[in-house]
């Protein structure tokens, strides 16, 4: 069995009691001095007493009324109009979370509580301790399945094969093209890449030498009939698979009609796609046709499967490479927020912008929030809780109104006494 908790509210009950006490302490000494008065002997100085006496005890009486009434029922009687708060406690709520709402939760307090905060170098202060970036590097890891099955979802999955196509062969798709080949194209890399198709074409052929001979000889004979065929097409075939071979040999690394062809072909092609914006438009349309067909969706959906798997896999290991990079990723964003004040006041004013978009929907949810759990407290619950927050002071309340009867009191029985020769309470 746990111990129980100590009572939060402690110090706030015993000041209550304090004050109670002493706020019906100074009733019943009006009661006692009432009383008091008629054993003295009358004359001008105990009928005073006895007239301020009467007046404080009268007064003490209507403010611990007055008091209580806000609270409970005066001594447990259900007296109209008494219990005030308890039994308004649904429009109490939410009243108090409108006002809290619109009046202390505002943009302006909220901006100025930012800026006292400085985001950036909390944040800083956060990514710069491994203690932290650790932590939060693994938490950022394993929510990674998560967010990566929601590219899984069907409608994620359906929107993304609609907008990638639209994406990658915009109107912009042909630019992007033309300066990707013309970075190749000024390295040098468009010979190596004609190269490599050479030599695979080369190795395609060889690979179906047999294959080729026997498709040109068919066609010989379906030209020149049979006897023809049987004459000449196996060696028909020979020179062209010879005639072929021999001009691809001709295509060296040293440079040939056939490699300056393709290159100046290269830097036509390239010029057109970035001078002429029709032509481009045809690179976007393009691009688009080849990434919107189904077998390379599949094919690219594949690729996606198994660099996921490969990516979950590596985020649930500890010290997999996952986790290292995106601690290392928070690492060097705390040291840039250290370093560079431009980046400190674009997180200070992306944090307050975003802030301000959320802050119409979070004064709605607060103050449902407020009303909901004052309207949630029984009456027992209220009372207690409005009475430990104001209760001291609405005690001072019957302590004055004590006093001020008093004194009013006897003011008033001296004036009465003195303008009419008698007065009577």
């Amino acid at each position: 069995m746990s111990p129980p908790q100590p009572d939060p509210d402690a110090a706030a009950r015993l000041a209550l009691a304090q004050h109670r006490a002493f706020a019906t302490g100074l009733l019943a000494l009006m009661g006692v001095l009432t009383v008091l008065s008629y054993a003295f002997e009358p004359g001008w100085g105990s009928d005073l007493l006895q007239a301020s006496a009467k007046a404080g005890f009268v007064g003490g009486i209507a403010d611990w009324f007055a008091v209580t009434a806000l609270f409970r029922h005066p001594l447990g009687l259900p007296i109209p109009h008494t219990a005030i708060l308890p039994r308004q406690k649904e429009r109490l709520g939410q009243a108090l979370g409108r006002f809290v709402a619109r009046h202390v939760f505002t943009q302006d307090e909220v901006a100025q509580v930012l800026g006292r905060l400085d985001l950036p170098g909390i944040l800083h202060r956060f990514l710069a301790d491994p203690q932290s970036a650790r932590p939060a590097a693994e938490a950022l890891a394993g929510m990674l399945p998560r967010m990566l099955s929601s590219v899984e979802d069907g409608r994620a999955r359906r929107l993304i094969s609609r907008l990638v196509p639209r994406v990658v062969g915009g109107a912009g798709a042909g630019q992007v093209v033309a300066r990707a080949l013309r970075g190749l194209v000024e390295g040098g890399r468009h010979q190596e890449v004609l190269s490599f198709l050479l030599l695979e074409l080369k190795a395609g052929l060889a690979r179906r030498e047999t294959a080729i001979r026997a498709a040109i000889e068919e066609r010989v004979r379906e030209q020149g009939g049979r006897l023809v065929g049987w004459a000449l097409g196996a060696s028909i075939a020979r020179r062209v698979l010879a005639t072929i071979n021999s001009e691809l040999d001709r295509v060296n690394p040293d440079g040939s009609e056939l490699r300056q062809a393709f290159d100046e072909w290269a830097r036509r092609e390239i010029a057109r796609m970035e001078q002429d914006p029709a032509r481009a438009a045809e690179i976007g349309a393009a691009i688009r046709r080849v990434v919107a067909h189904e077998t390379l969706q599949t094919w690219m959906w594949d690729i996606w499967a198994r660099l996921r798997r490969a990516l979950e896999a590596d985020a649930a290991r500890p010290s997999g490479r996952t986790i290292t990079l995106i601690e290392g990723a928070l690492g060097n964003l705390g040291a840039m927020l250290e370093r560079d004040p431009a980046a400190r006041a674009r997180v200070q004013r992306g944090a307050e912008a975003a802030i301000a978009r959320l802050l119409p929907v979070a004064q709605a949810h607060l103050a449902e929030f407020i009303a909901h759990v004052i309207a949630s407290w029984d009456t027992e619950t209220i009372s207690d809780r409005l009475e430990l927050r104001v209760g001291k002071d609405l005690q001072f309340v019957r302590v004055n109104g004590t006093l001020v009867g008093f004194f009013v009191g006897g003011l008033v029985y001296a004036v009465l006494r003195g303008v009419f020769g008698h007065a009577s309470f």
